[in-house]
């Protein structure tokens, strides 16, 4: 089983960037899809962007297209979300979740999450 470790949020000004990780620390990761979720106060954790076990096929919501980048690196065990041109409404706590499926992947019914990583973009 994978158990996923995340890092690299913060509060930044909008227009700004950040990096977010997403790591693997048991099983390696490279078998795994993997997706970025965000959750702001008060809604339901929505679908952000979602990567295949061989980096091919990447999707994103549409609020995050031209904008946000996911990529990883099967030999650092690592996935990660660039995040360009910030706005405040991408305030939320971010998650990563990994599964097989790289359908399931892209619901909530993904099999493993990490911890959750805040994302503050001020105005």
């Amino acid at each position: 089983q994978v158990h996923l470790v995340q890092s690299g949020g913060e509060l930044v000004q909008a227009g700004g960037s950040l990096r977010l990780s997403c790591a693997s620390s048991g099983r390696p990761l490279g078998s795994y899809a993997v997706g970025w979720f965000r959750q702001a106060p008060g809604k339901e954790r929505e679908f952000v962007a979602s990567i295949t076990w061989v980096g091919g096929s990447p999707n994103y919501a549409e609020s995050v297209k031209g904008r946000f980048t996911i990529s990883r690196n099967n030999v650092e065990n690592t996935v990660y979300l660039q995040m360009n041109s910030l706005k405040p409404e991408d305030t939320a706590v971010y998650y990563c979740a990994a599964d097989m499926s790289s359908v399931v992947v892209r619901t909530t019914r993904a099999a493993v999450w990490g911890q959750g990583t805040q994302v503050t973009v001020s105005s």
